[in-house]
């Protein structure tokens, strides 16, 4: 990993401050592996409810909450006092104009740093939080040497509010409280009598001066329908100057305890994300390589999992401990099964974490109720998580397969294969939504009304978008794999009931049943659902890659080559695929408007980044691992845009293909990561 301007993966000159709609679209991420992060734009201009400098996770790894929503900054070099903050007022004017000043922009590892001119003085800013603490430090720093000294005014603005809402002077007005050593910090202890935090400013100082600053717009908030105005509270400045080598630096924490110094929090951030890559067997890798693995920490964090069996309701009635999880993006989702059983081969075995990802396996497995993986877990401790989803539990003995190939090693399967025996039981006797075997022809039907469980989940006020009631495609072909994955580990062990043969036995049945009734030689490809309430739906859709690209292909030769062509030519778009083909009269060419609107378009239409995986793996399997790669390279250059650094989570399925939702997604980055890999992408 290189460090300073010469060698970084990404970066952008000047003329990024010249151009508003250039910095203002493209945002940055750093997070602390414990859900908190912090979050912005490159131009500093706040467009999300989300965006802030510390949004802590009180509950890791939910209970995110903004503290300090931003700052306002004012630099005086030679007697020339300056803004570099930006911040958009509700009637759509700016209140300063620092974004102009900006010389350049880079991600050091996965730390932005902004740099700023004023006049033949260069200033730069770096942000990055501590890891597994609720801490964030901004530096501020004289590039060069023999330069004047430049004096900061720094104001804080900060609030107490749930990432997915916005804060307003209503809220009650903080209580501020200055101590510590040499009174280098201020306590802000909320109305309502919330956590405290705090903001340091070792050798700096602090003159209090607390006001309200009314009716900030936030632009994202006014195009998906929501709520667009907040106010901030201004604790006061904190004044301190900088030279070549004397930097300042803030720091905003909600831990209890003292943070590290900032010198040393730089050292040991730099320090971990370096070892990341050497575990990774990533020191001399491509920078596109290095920066999806550096991408991929990000979703990795802890959460409190139960000792023993989980309570009924899916939470512990008692002692817990460490275990890991995958936020599914930032910044509004929390973790779930189906993606993080999907995105741990990327996240974790890709880039060498193998004991990390037999952690979350094992956190997972304690919570499956009725044979069903957790769907997602709610945004608050303590609440139970949601089950319904017939993919995840489908999912959860792929990447247990997936784990032990990349550690060579069966001991995790012998751990959990009592587990994972008993949840496909379930499946073959029957259990919620109407999930269950058909004894008909061995095929996983499943369906309830007004829920959605595959991976095309949109639901709107009761209103399931597609719900894929029956047997849709690529639940069968994950069924499949799940009875023949399971039911040779059994064998393997002796399969003294005989459950083991009887899991393979029901996969050859249902394979057979699976090419007759899926495949559409009329058609030039696989149906999406049969046996539906409606009869089979023939919807060209990107599920059907799944019977392909899994360890057991269902379709090969030139059945495999004509679904790869039929959905190259119709949902295959640079970054990602087409949930429908365009011919499709359900087809939406556009994601945006309220949430009603976006959703019904979700699957309808919405181009998926994480469909890349399993169609590049296709494309190589029927045209070999060079034209596979070809299907990722395009992702080189999305790491420029949206959420610098990382993958978006969906893109309009109509050019120029403009990222919508979450600006970074585990799936997104972990299939692009695990498919470059496996493919021998440098």
């Amino acid at each position: 990993m290189n460090h300073g301007a010469e060698g970084a993966a990404i970066s952008f000159g000047a003329e990024i401050g010249h151009d508003l709609q250039a910095s203002i679209g493209r945002e940055w991420l750093v997070t602390n592996g414990r859900g908190g992060y912090a979050f912005g734009t490159v131009a500093g201009v706040a467009t999300r409810a989300y965006h802030g400098l510390l949004v802590a996770a009180l509950e890791p790894p939910v209970g995110r909450t903004v503290l300090v929503g931003g700052l306002a900054e004012w630099l005086t070099v030679a007697g020339r006092r300056v803004a570099l903050h930006a911040h958009e007022r509700a009637d759509g004017s700016f209140d300063q104009d620092g974004y102009k000043r900006l010389a350049g922009f880079r991600l050091d590892g996965s730390m932005p740093v902004f740099a700023y001119a004023i006049g033949d003085v260069r200033v730069e800013r770096r942000i990055w939080m501590a890891s597994g603490s609720n801490t964030t430090y901004v530096r501020y720093a004289v590039e060069g040497t023999g330069r004047p000294r430049v004096d900061l005014e720094l104001t804080p603005l900060v609030t107490w509010h749930d990432h997915h809402e916005l804060g307003h002077e209503s809220d009650g007005s903080p209580e501020l409280r200055i101590g510590g050593p040499d009174a280098d910090r201020v306590t802000i202890a909320p109305a309502g009598g919330h956590q405290p935090f705090r903001v340091g400013f070792p050798g700096g100082s602090f003159v209090p001066a607390g006001r309200w600053l009314r009716r900030f717009r936030h632009r994202e908030e006014t195009a998906r329908g929501l709520h667009d105005v907040s106010d901030l509270y201004a604790i006061g400045e904190i004044r301190a100057s900088i030279a070549p080598g004397r930097p300042f630096t803030l720091v905003l924490t909600a831990e209890s305890s003292e943070p590290r110094a900032p010198e040393a929090a730089l050292f040991a951030e730099l320090e971990r994300q370096a070892a990341l890559l050497r575990k990774a067997d990533a020191t001399s890798a491509s920078p596109f390589l290095q920066t999806l693995i550096l991408a991929a920490d990000q979703f990795i964090v802890d959460r409190e999992i139960p000792l023993g069996d989980p309570a009924p309701a899916g939470r512990a009635d008692g002692a817990t401990e460490r275990g890991r999880t995958v936020i599914a993006g930032y910044p509004w989702f929390s973790d779930w099964g189906r993606d993080t059983m999907i995105a741990l081969p990327g996240l974790c075995l890709a880039t060498g974490r193998h004991d990390e990802a037999a952690t979350i396996l094992r956190s997972f497995g304690r919570f499956i109720r009725h044979g069903l993986l957790p769907n997602n877990f709610p945004d608050r401790a303590g609440t139970s998580p949601d089950h319904n989803t017939i993919d995840a539990s489908l999912w959860y003995p792929l990447a247990v397969r997936a784990h032990a190939v990349a550690t060579d090693s069966e001991a995790l399967v012998d751990a959990l294969l009592s587990t994972l025996r008993a949840s496909l039981d379930a499946h073959v006797v029957g259990t919620d939504f109407g999930i269950g075997m058909d004894p008909a022809d061995g095929l996983l039907r499943g369906g309830a009304d007004g829920v959605q469980l595959t991976w095309m989940d949109a639901r709107v006020d009761g209103w399931v978008v597609t719900p894929r009631r029956g047997k849709p495609v690529e639940i069968e072909a994950l069924w499949i794999n799940a009875l023949r994955i399971v039911g040779g580990w059994l064998v393997a062990r002796g399969d003294s009931d005989g459950a083991g043969g009887r899991f393979l036995d029901t996969a050859e049945r249902a394979e057979r049943a699976f090419v007759a009734r899926f495949w559409r030689p009329d058609l030039g490809y696989l149906a999406d659902v049969v046996d539906g309430p409606d009869g089979d739906d023939l919807a060209l859709r990107p599920n059907q890659l799944f019977a392909l690209s899994l360890p057991y292909p269902l379709v090969t030769h030139d059945v495999a080559r004509s679904v790869v062509d039929a959905v190259g030519r119709a949902l295959a778009v640079p970054l990602g695929l087409r949930s429908l083909a365009p011919s499709d009269p359900a087809y939406r060419p556009r994601f945006r408007g309220d949430r009603r609107f976006r959703d019904a378009g979700y699957h309808q239409g919405t181009v998926w980044p994480w469909l890349i995986g399993p169609y590049a793996e296709a494309v190589a399997m029927v045209h070999g691992s060079a034209a596979g790669l070809d299907v990722l390279r395009p992702f080189e250059d999305h790491l420029r845009d949206a959420g610098i650094g990382t993958i978006s989570e969906i893109l309009e399925p109509e050019p120029p293909f403009t990222p919508r939702g979450c600006p970074a997604q585990a799936w997104s980055v972990a299939e692009v990561l695990r498919v470059w890999r496996a493919l021998g992408g440098a």
